[in-house]
Order: structure tokens, then C-alpha cells, then sequence
């Protein structure tokens, strides 16, 4: 789960992290009020779940309020497109005013989960206010890293010797130190699973700053946070997702045209990759997983014939836990309901496998049953170019 920027910040400042002053603006006139308040000299950024934003236009240098406000109103309603949001970019509804800092030196850090060693790790460098993943393919050497004992936690040496790597040195250092124990005392607290401040800067006064700030929730403890839910924009989000959360299908819109539903995560990405493979593209991510009832199963199709991408419909099931006959009770329901012509290729294999073909047979659905996992790949793209033909 994703926050916004103005909102990491609030997080941070309730653990000590020291952040710039700024106001949170939803209209234009907000933006000119909170430039005021802040001398006019100021930092104005679009507040969107995506980085990039700087080289998307969405922040600006501003040197009074006027210029807060005429850029504030070319910002709301404004698409940013970035690497991170894809072609069709992200609305920004909410925008961060901040007062602008001279800055002296930046630098990059954040703690994020390693996946191989199952700990959190520590990241930082001295080539901060940049990509971090361009220094990591061009100069590793520059990125500094350690894991992160869960038994002993982040130890003030460590972070010490992290500090002077970075090159920081006297009070400024240990003000790193207490910046990145405290960083890690949220990680915990917070259940994250990234918190990112890029750039950390050192001031021309001498001060120790989070200039920007990612923070991630691990979306597997957000029922130990009941306020979390609360924090969302569901504005960054797509419709479909939020409606495949209501019930609990792990949902991700891709940018292709032909549907998927699948169950199992490790099954739905070979399936993503054995379209790839046979010409096709991938319209979504669905997983219904392991034990879906025929309900779940029918508002999961409902889902997929509700992404106006979409031109056909795979379906890949093995029938363990989850009987096919009621994955095809579930299919055929749901299309019945929307009235579609879609064509529909189903590959299931397992329990009650012969009485789901049967019924798909009957339905009167544009479906074709498909004996592997290749042969129903094969299948829907073939349906798909006959279609287009």
C-alpha cells in the first residue's frame, strides 16, 4: 500500500525525522495561501503514487505566490506521466507546497526488504536526487548496503559506519545516525516494506533533511492499522483494482487485451509468460486463488469483461482445492449476466474437470476448451487475429 509524499512526512515528523516545512493545498487558491505562509520562496510538487514527478513537470521552483497559484491551477486535473505510472499517467488531485532550502550535499537512503536473506536492508549513497536504479547499473560501487539482523536490530555502530561512508563527519554525522535509527524504529512500527528519502540533503546551515519521502505499507499487516485504509487516495488507483479488493482477488491492470483469470499466483504468472511466448498480451493479472466459490468466481469474470481492453478471455484452472465444475458455474453466470460475446478459452484440469467442460459446452458461450497450458494460449490468440481479420 502507497502513501502520498505530504503524508510519508507527517510519519516521518512524528518519529524525528526532520523534513522541510510545508502545507498540503487542494485548490489553486490553497497553493497561493501556503506560499504566503512560507515567504513565496518555495518548492510547489504534484502528489501522486509515482516517482519521476520532477521530470514529468509536476515540481517547480517558485519565487512568489502568484506564480504558486497560476502553477498550482496547470497542475490539478493534470495527467503526469512517468516511468513508473505508464502510458496513460496519474490525475493529480493534491499538490505539497514546501519552503525552498539551499542545499549543500545530497545523498540517498531507505530501508527496503531483501527478499533472499528475508531481512531488511539498509541502502544508501552518495549520489542522492537521482534514479538510484541508473548508480546501481553504472556504479555499484557507490551504493552501500547491509542487512539488518531482526534479533539485534539496526545498532548504532552500524549506522555510524554507514554515516561515514557517506563521508559525514561530527555532529552531522551523528545526526545520520539518529536519523536512521529512528527510520528503522518506523519500519517496524509501521510494518513497511519500503520507507525511501531521496534526497537526504545537508543544508548550507548545517541541517540534516528528508526532502522527499516514500513510504510503503506491507499490505499483509494493514489489519494491525486500522487507520491505514484511510490514508488512501483511491484516485491513484484503478477502479478495477479497487473493486477486486472488495473481494479479495489480487487484481493488477496490464496493458494488453486478452483477460485473465487464474488461481494461483506462481500458475497466473506462467500464464502471463506463456502468452508472451505464443504472441499474446496480457490484459491482467487475476488470481482467485486456491479455494473460490462459484460467487468469487463469477464477480472475478465480471471484473475482467468490465476492462473495455479486453477482446478475449483466457482462463487457466487447476482443480484442487477449487472444483472446476464450479469454475465453470461461475464463468458461465457471470457472462450470462453481462451478455458477452467475448471469446472465452478455458484450460482446466483436475477435480470434476469432465462435468466443467460439460457445462461450458452447454452454455452457448463463444468458448473453447484447451487441453495445456500452450494449447490454450494458442487458442485465444488465434480467436483473437481470426476476430481482428
Amino acid at each position: 500500500m502507497n502513501i502520498h509524499e505530504y503524508q510519508a512526512k507527517e510519519i516521518f515528523t512524528a518519529y524525528s525525522i526532520p523534513v522541510p516545512r510545508g502545507r498540503v493545498a487542494l485548490t489553486s487558491d490553497q497553493v497561493e495561501r501556503a506560499a504566503k505562509e512560507l515567504g513565496g520562496h518555495c518548492v510547489v510538487k504534484a502528489q501522486i503514487y509515482a516517482g519521476g514527478r520532477g521530470k514529468a513537470g509536476g515540481v517547480k521552483l517558485i519565487h512568489h505566490p502568484e506564480q504558486a497559484q497560476d502553477f498550482g491551477k496547470e497542475l490539478f486535473g493534470k495527467r503526469l506521466v512517468t516511468p513508473q505510472t505508464g502510458p496513460e499517467g496519474l490525475k493529480v488531485r493534491r499538490i505539497l507546497i514546501e519552503e525552498a532550502v539551499e542545499v549543500a550535499r545530497e545523498f540517498y537512503l531507505s530501508i527496503t526488504l531483501d527478499r533472499e536473506t528475508s531481512r531488511y536492508c539498509m541502502l544508501a549513497s552518495a549520489e542522492g536526487g537521482v534514479d538510484i536504479e541508473i548508480v546501481a547499473a553504472r556504479s555499484p560501487e557507490k551504493i552501500h548496503s547491509f542487512a539488518i539482523d531482526p534479533t539485534l536490530g539496526l545498532r548504532p555502530y552500524q549506522a555510524r559506519k554507514l554515516a561515514l561512508k557517506l563521508g559525514l563527519t561530527g555532529s552531522i554525522c551523528e545526526d545520520c545516525v539518529t536519523l536512521m535509527l529512528n527510520l528503522y524504529r518506523l519500519c517496524l512500527e509501521k510494518d513497511c516494506s519500503l520507507v525511501e528519502i531521496n534526497p537526504l540533503v545537508v543544508t548550507r546551515a548545517g541541517w540534516l533533511l528528508a526532502m522527499d519521502a516514500k513510504v510503503s505499507f506491507d499490505d499483509n499487516a494493514i489489519f494491525r492499522h486500522h487507520d491505514y485504509p484511510d490514508m488512501l487516495d483511491y484516485s491513484q488507483l484503478d477502479p478495477l483494482e479497487i473493486n477486486a479488493g472488495k473481494y479479495d482477488l489480487s487484481y493488477i491492470k496490464l496493458q494488453g487485451n486478452i483477460g485473465c483469470m487464474v488461481n494461483g499466483a506462481g500458475l497466473a504468472m506462467a500464464t502471463l509468460d506463456v502468452l508472451k511466448e505464443y504472441g499474446g498480451e496480457p490484459a491482467n493479472f487475476l488470481d482467485v486463488g486456491g479455494g473460490a466459490t462459484r460467487e468469487k468466481v463469477a464477480e472475478a469474470f465480471k471484473i475482467i469483461l468490465e476492462d473495455t481492453d479486453a477482446l478475449g478471455v483466457f482462463v487457466n484452472i487447476f482443480g484442487g482445492i477449487m472444483r472446476c465444475d464450479v469454475i465453470a458455474q461461475g464463468i458461465i453466470e457471470a457472462a450470462s449476466e453481462v451478455n458477452c460475446t467475448l471469446p472465452i478459452v478455458v484450460r482446466m484440469d483436475g477435480s470434476k474437470v469432465d462435468e466443467g467442460r460439460r457445462l461450458l459446452a452447454g452454455s452457448g458461450l463463444n468458448v473453447q476448451s484447451a487441453d495445456s497450458l500452450g494449447d490454450g494460449a494458442a487458442k485465444i490468440v488465434a480467436m483473437l487475429k481470426q476476430d481482428a481479420a
